[in-house]
């Protein structure tokens, strides 16, 4: 499934929380909005799946006009909220028990979909524990997995790993990959962490005050900044130089004068975002 946005503008008050947004999401792609907190990266999830009303714009699945309305297509999307509302007295099981019923999955059906998903998401041995006992991770895979029963063709990922420390964290990236991988689930993913952009996306949108400021494949953004950064740290500033091969970055780190710390490093999205708007993403 392709989703197609056009123009979207939101307002809450006197604050524009989206200005003109468009972007399409190709059919079984990971495709991220990555920007800073604020940016507008909730807002466009929301909206497309069916959360709040734009003020102005046109979203299309498959060519096909998206309203809140429209629950021919909500039933098509799978969303995983930034913060895991889950229900903490609840097994595992139960969780998800809840949701099927909710989504009107028969009672034959469920079981299965319930034991597919225990084994997909390796959350058997913890299948009758309750939510509010699971660690981060676990609990993460338990808003994931309840968000795949449906069998959704496309998945919204809300910040899917804040909070989580750097190993969860790559875990839980493999989890996803494999979401894309085996169940041929289109991805929309919002998140301010550069490796989470660069790990999982196929085609990245920056989007900053509201705004897309830039576009394209993670390789091709990267590269039109250069291959290599010179990280140079003096006087509690850092200055980032760009360069096409290590030799030139070479060169220029050893005419440097003065008394420096300077690194060497493979040119990362950070360094896309910060030509573009003169400052990095905060974490």
């Amino acid at each position: 499934m392709q989703i197609e946005v056009i123009n979207l503008e939101k307002s809450f008050g006197n604050t524009k929380a989206l200005k003109g947004v468009s972007f399409t999401v190709k059919h079984n792609s990971i495709t991220a909005l990555l920007g800073p907190n604020g940016a507008g990266k909730t807002t466009a999830i929301n909206i497309l799946t069916g959360l709040l009303k734009q003020d102005r714009g046109e979203i299309f699945y498959d060519k096909t006009p998206f309203t809140p309305k429209n629950n021919k297509i909500k039933k098509l999307i799978g969303v995983v909220p930034q913060h895991n509302n889950v229900d903490r007295d609840l097994t595992v099981v139960e969780n998800w028990l809840v949701h099927s019923i909710l989504y009107g999955i028969n009672k034959e059906k469920r079981i299965n979909k319930i034991n597919e998903m225990l084994h997909f998401t390796g959350l058997s041995k913890h299948k009758d524990k309750k939510a509010g006992k699971l660690s981060g991770g676990m609990k993460r895979r338990l808003v994931i997995g309840r968000a795949l029963l449906h069998e959704p063709k496309i998945l919204f990922l809300d910040e899917p790993t804040v909070g989580l420390d750097p190993a969860t964290r790559r875990h839980l990236w493999d989890f996803i990959k494999s979401i894309n991988i085996k169940l041929g689930c289109t991805i929309i993913l919002t998140t301010h962490y550069i490796e989470e952009a660069e790990t999982l996306s196929n085609y990245v949108y920056f989007i900053d005050n509201g705004k897309i400021i830039k576009e394209g494949e993670p390789e091709s953004l990267k590269n039109e900044v250069g291959k290599y950064t010179l990280e140079i740290f003096k006087d509690n500033k850092t200055v980032e130089e760009y360069f096409n091969s290590k030799k030139e970055a070479l060169e220029r780190l050893n005419s440097l004068n003065g008394v420096y710390s300077a690194k060497i490093r493979e040119v990362n999205l950070e360094d896309v975002y910060l030509k573009l708007t003169g400052r990095k993403i905060e974490i």
